[in-house]
C-alpha cells in the first residue's frame, strides 16, 4: 500500500524482505498526494487499486470491496482527500486498518488521537472526522500514514 516518492528508500526495503519489484502482484493506493503515489508504477507485474478502479495494464475495471483472492477489506475514508481509503486486514491478532492519512502527524509532533484534530491537506474535514470515528470503532490496531501504529482500544 503507498509506495511512496523514494525510489532508494523502497527498493531497500523490499530487498531487505528478499523481494523486488517485479514480486509484488497488487499495489493498493490509499490518495493520490505525490507522498503516498509517485512510485505506483514501479511495480511491472502488479495490478493497481484505489478505492475506484483497478489498472493492470491495458485492462482495468471497478473495484470491488476486498482485494481479489484475499480477505483484505476496502474500506472508504474520505476526508482527507475524496477517493481516500484504507486496508481492513484480519490476522489472529485482531483488525489491523492500515489507514494511510486518516490519521497523520508532523515529523515530531505528540502523537494524540483526535478525531477533531485539523488536517490542513483536508478536502473535507466533517467528512475527516467521520472516517476518524468510523475506524476507530472498527479496527484493533491502526497503522497511520505518518506516525507510530497505535490502538484505539
Amino acid at each position: 500500500m503507498d509506495p511512496g516518492c523514494h525510489r532508494q528508500l523502497l527498493l531497500d526495503a523490499l530487498a531487505k524482505e528478499g523481494l523486488k519489484t517485479g514480486d509484488i502482484d497488487y499495489v493498493f493506493i490509499s490518495h493520490y498526494h505525490p507522498d503516498h503515489c509517485t512510485l505506483m508504477g514501479i511495480f511491472e507485474n502488479a495490478t493497481v487499486f484505489d478505492s475506484i478502479q483497478y489498472q493492470k495494464g491495458p485492462t482495468g475495471g471497478e473495484t470491488k470491496e476486498f482485494l481479489p483472492d484475499t480477505d483484505i477489506q476496502i474500506i472508504k475514508t474520505p476526508g482527507h482527500s475524496p477517493e481516500h481509503a484504507s486496508l481492513l486486514v484480519p490476522t489472529t491478532k485482531g483488525k489491523i486498518l492500515i489507514a494511510a492519512d486518516v490519521f497523520w502527524w508532523a515529523e515530531r509532533e505528540e502523537q494524540k488521537v483526535d478525531i477533531t484534530k485539523h488536517d490542513d491537506f483536508a478536502s473535507d474535514q466533517k467528512t475527516l472526522q467521520l472516517s476518524r470515528s468510523h475506524v476507530l470503532k472498527i479496527a484493533d490496531y491502526i497503522i497511520p500514514g505518518h506516525g507510530r501504529p497505535f490502538s484505539p482500544k
